[in-house]
């Protein structure tokens, strides 16, 4: 359970704020189709033990997250049904002013080019922040005992208890709370911030943003009725409320709206994510980037997402087996060299593919044009393809010790020996 928890750990550390793609679901059909796969791999994989565990766990998690980011870009550009060049001038959304606000569309290609609107930023939403007091980080203020405090959510409630020992001093009491309520996973991050005196002090900020009409708070900190939690309470100070929580306010195409976060829809089509406060209430505009930016801006998500993995194969120990992942998935781009070239995608001496966008541009806007797109969607689908195969299997790539192969045309599933890592992770994979 340890390997396994540790596994995890590492995966919401590192992906653990990942978006959620539409991509992410799927139908019976293709659950039913990566089941087969998974059975049939299982079926021919021989029995293994895996070599500098603590590496290989990440390895293979980082290949599963990177190799699904081409997944995702691969269909989000195989949605279209209006041709191939349609898919890879796939509709993107630009703003004005990105400093203020920043934008993504999520609709489908049927919307308008001329599809336009403004916004104006008046005030951005804002977390809640208890900012605790400053204390003298080398000083012994609390007295050796068990103190307690209860942390009320407009939904929940928690007890905190916290011991402090003898030898505890101030910095040691604050590490130990901070710990604590991160550790807890409750929507409420701690960290210590320091003045210009070397002083510390404890600072709690809530993961959400905004706040109701009818609510005073996001959360409130309350001391046990003890005297000792009250005076260990009015040492730290973090009941102190030192910024509201707060929402959004905007002008859009004129009308004024607010919103509890930062980032919204605007007509099921549109992502927007607030940045700044627009300057003299000047309005940013969001619409659509031309075909040919479009186009070279999905061919470089495409690009980036394959240097992701080539960048993640070399940045691994030769405690694995990296030259295999670089090699499996550069050999598309070796097969595709010269046909990228000639439209401005370079593949260096390490693997990684480079973007001439002046070339890319003359490619989608050439005579022959429909040709240019048809290699694209070759080498998208080949590489899509590769990916697909790392996917359910990136133990492959780790670096193992074979301790028996099994009778060939006798064999049987074996559930899970894909990996326990790769195959756990539920909430996104099919």
């Amino acid at each position: 359970m340890a390997a396994i928890d540790s596994a995890y750990q590492y995966y919401l550390s590192t992906y653990g704020n990942s978006t959620v793609s539409r991509y992410d679901t799927h139908k019976k059909s293709q659950l039913r189709d990566t089941y087969n796969k998974i059975v049939k791999t299982n079926k021919e994989s021989p029995l293994y033990k895996i070599k500098n565990l603590g590496e290989a766990k990440k390895y293979a998690i980082d290949i599963k997250e990177s190799v699904g980011d081409i997944q995702h870009i691969a269909a989000s550009l195989s949605s279209s049904g209006q041709g191939i060049e349609k898919a890879f001038s796939k509709k993107i959304a630009q703003s004005s002013d990105e400093d203020v606000v920043t934008a993504e569309y999520i609709g489908n290609d049927d919307t308008p080019d001329t599809t336009t609107f403004h916004i104006a930023v008046k005030q951005l939403a804002a977390e809640q922040i208890n900012r605790g007091n400053y204390l003298q980080p080398d000083r012994y203020q609390f007295t050796p005992g068990i103190y307690s405090f209860d942390l009320n959510t407009n939904t929940n409630s928690y007890e905190f208890q916290f011991s402090v020992d003898r030898k505890d001093s101030n910095a040691d009491v604050q590490q130990k709370l901070m710990q604590l309520i991160n550790h807890s996973k409750i929507g409420i991050n701690a960290s210590m911030v320091q003045n210009g005196k070397g002083d510390n002090a404890l600072v709690l900020s809530s993961s959400q943003t905004g706040i109701a009409d009818d609510e005073d708070y996001l959360f409130q900190i309350l001391p046990d009725a003890s005297p000792s939690s009250m005076h260990a309470m009015k040492l730290l100070g973090i009941n102190q409320i030192a910024q509201k929580a707060g929402n959004s306010s905007f002008v859009l195409n004129g009308k004024e709206h607010s919103s509890y976060s930062n980032s919204f829809m605007v007509n099921n089509q549109f992502n927007l994510t607030l940045n700044g406060i627009s300057k003299d209430g000047s309005a940013a505009t969001i619409d659509f980037k031309t075909d040919a930016d479009a186009v070279a801006d999905n061919v470089s998500r495409l690009a980036n997402a394959y240097n992701e993995v080539i960048r993640i194969g070399h940045s691994y120990s030769d405690a694995q087996r990296p030259n295999k992942l670089v090699s499996d998935m550069s050999s598309v781009a070796k097969d595709y060299r010269h046909e990228l070239e000639a439209m401005g995608l370079e593949l260096d001496a390490d693997n990684y593919l480079h973007i001439d966008r002046s070339l890319l541009y003359d490619a989608a806007t050439a005579e022959d044009a429909q040709d240019n797109f048809a290699i694209l969607n070759q080498f998208k689908d080949t590489l899509n393809s590769k990916a697909a195969e790392a996917s359910i299997d990136p133990m492959n790539y780790v670096n193992k010790i074979i301790v028996a192969y099994k009778n060939p045309g006798h064999n049987f599933a074996t559930p899970y020996i894909t990996s326990i890592y790769s195959g756990m992770m539920l909430d996104r994979y099919c």
